[in-house]
């Protein structure tokens, strides 16, 4: 039988926690303008799972092209740091929901949809 897909949620740090939200992981590398640390109710903030401060700024740039920023994200998963933190958030995963949070106006179109994608990959 196999096993059941992870509940993955993708909510903007700026909504109100909800009860349902299960572990809320902040998937950004920079803390979210305006928010005070004490109302984010944060359980996890892997910075290596996050873009790089230069994938980042190169996809809000002129050159920025979506399906090219996740092409680079996803190579970028792939070291070391970013595996093992993806692995970890995996697990947990596995064990309930996960709520990944972002103050990208847009999550659709942000590093959030290749994380999701990324979660509910079975590893070998």
């Amino acid at each position: 039988m196999p096993a059941a897909a992870p509940d993955v949620r993708v909510r903007r740090i700026y909504e109100a926690p909800s009860p349902d939200d299960g572990v809320r992981v902040l998937v950004d590398r920079l803390w979210p303008r305006g928010l005070a640390r004490t109302d984010a109710r944060i359980d996890e903030w892997p910075k290596a799972l996050t873009p790089s401060t230069e994938l980042r700024r190169w996809y809000h740039g002129p050159d920025g092209v979506y399906e090219e920023f996740c092409r680079r994200y996803e190579d970028e998963l792939s070291a070391p740091a970013a595996a093992e933190a993806l692995d970890r958030l995996r697990g947990l995963a596995a064990q309930g929901t996960v709520t990944l949070l972002t103050a990208a106006k847009d999550p659709s179109v942000s590093h959030t949809s290749v994380l999701v994608r990324a979660l509910s990959e079975t590893r070998a």
